[in-house]
């Protein structure tokens, strides 16, 4: 028997059930190289396995509310400074003007987004928010997201590492939140690594932000960015890391395995993207690692490959947008959403729309937002093919 064979013996446990460790997933992992067919073939079995032949999304619209950050990461180019173009300070009525037309069209997940604490380092972002009568970015996401669920959209925040404290006030109009680890190594927080320069995405940072979330039953989004220098084992590691949490407090409702793309104006922007055919490795080693989680990518990022993600062993295409930009990889346009359906149909999936928390985590939500899911839920599936897939 070969020694790839031999090692592919280590996935029986997991269609069995049966845990594999960080060495055999490191040791599965390097023999893929060998025979990446047969690698992407178990991925996509285990993902039938689990997840069916059912392909999922959320028809979002990106709020981008305050793109200012006290942080600075050398591949972002999300955030602003306040003398650019780009810059992003979005009022009450920009809220309600964007809430009116992303409820036209039918839009259900309202993706508010916001640097890390900027009211720390940009007095002007003080005075700003003083003005709308807060003291902190979080108590405005608060009103933003009260106000949003009067127009039928369902808030889920995306702003950092917030304190318990924010995140259970946010807990009672958001369905779901995100943060991504990216990365559980403490390494690429050395000097002249990506995170030198932003110490919110410390891993132990990023980690009691995770736990927070666990111990409040939040379901929450989160994931790895691949390609920003970390070897094979840092990634292994960090998978392991999402999977501990989720074992601990099971409210990880989805994984987004992202690739580095690099932006002319970072410092990473010499940086070589992410190769496809590792990456796909990547997202079969997560379903491999995390058999039964929601794996996502961001189809933007890899718009002619749809079918090998599939076959990769991915169940999601998380948040798309019919109405607004992905601000976070502007360069990057979302997909129209038939042209998913058409190329999941091909592969033998359905494309299903969901909303911005996953069914099996809706009883995890705050009470008061229920009867909103559950009209949304008898919405959507009486206009699922009108409505959702346009």
């Amino acid at each position: 028997m070969s020694k790839l064979q031999f090692d592919f013996d280590i996935l029986d446990k997991v269609f069995e059930g049966k845990k594999i460790t960080k060495n055999d997933a490191y040791q599965v992992f390097q023999d893929s190289k060998s025979d990446t067919e047969k690698f992407f073939e178990i991925a996509k079995n285990i993902r039938n396995q689990y997840k069916g032949k059912t392909i999922s999304f959320s028809k979002k619209s990106f709020f981008n509310i305050l793109n200012l950050c006290r942080d600075t990461c050398s591949y972002c180019t999300y955030k602003a400074e306040m003398n650019e173009s780009k810059l992003s300070m979005m009022g009450i009525d920009e809220i309600k003007k964007l809430a009116e037309l992303s409820a036209k069209f039918n839009c259900t997940e309202a993706l508010l987004v916001t640097g890390e604490r900027p009211e720390q380092k940009y007095p002007e972002v003080k005075h700003w928010l003083k003005n709308f009568g807060f003291t902190s970015t979080a108590e405005y996401l608060v009103h933003c997201s009260e106000l949003l669920l009067e127009y039928g959209l369902f808030p889920h925040t995306n702003a950092g590492n917030l304190t318990k404290s924010e995140m259970s006030d946010l807990r009672k109009t958001n369905v779901s939140m995100g943060l991504m680890l990216e990365n559980s190594s403490e390494r690429l927080s050395n000097e002249g690594l990506p995170h030198e320069d932003a110490p919110s995405k410390h891993p132990k940072a990023r980690i009691r932000t995770l736990k927070n979330a666990g111990e409040l039953k939040i379901p929450i989004t989160t994931g790895i960015l691949v390609g920003i220098g970390e070897t094979d084992s840092e990634i292994v590691d960090s998978l392991f890391t999402i999977k501990d949490i989720h074992n601990e407090y099971g409210n990880i409702q989805e994984v987004i395995i992202q690739n580095f793309q690099p932006k002319s104006d970072t410092k990473m922007k010499e940086h070589s993207p992410t190769q496809e055919e590792y990456f796909m490795r990547i997202v079969a080693l997560a379903r491999i690692i995390l058999p039964e989680m929601n794996i996502q990518i961001p189809p933007n990022l890899s718009p002619n490959s749809y079918n090998q993600f599939l076959d990769a062993g991915i169940n999601d295409w998380g948040g798309i947008s019919p109405l607004t930009l992905d601000f976070v990889n502007p360069e990057f346009t979302w997909p129209q959403i038939t042209r998913l359906e058409n190329e999941c149909r091909k592969s033998g999936y359905e494309l299903k729309a969901r909303l911005p928390v996953y069914p099996e985590f809706i009883n995890m939500i705050d009470d008061n937002l229920k009867d909103y899911v559950d009209v949304a839920v008898s919405y959507t599936h009486l206009t699922l093919p009108t409505i959702l897939l346009v």
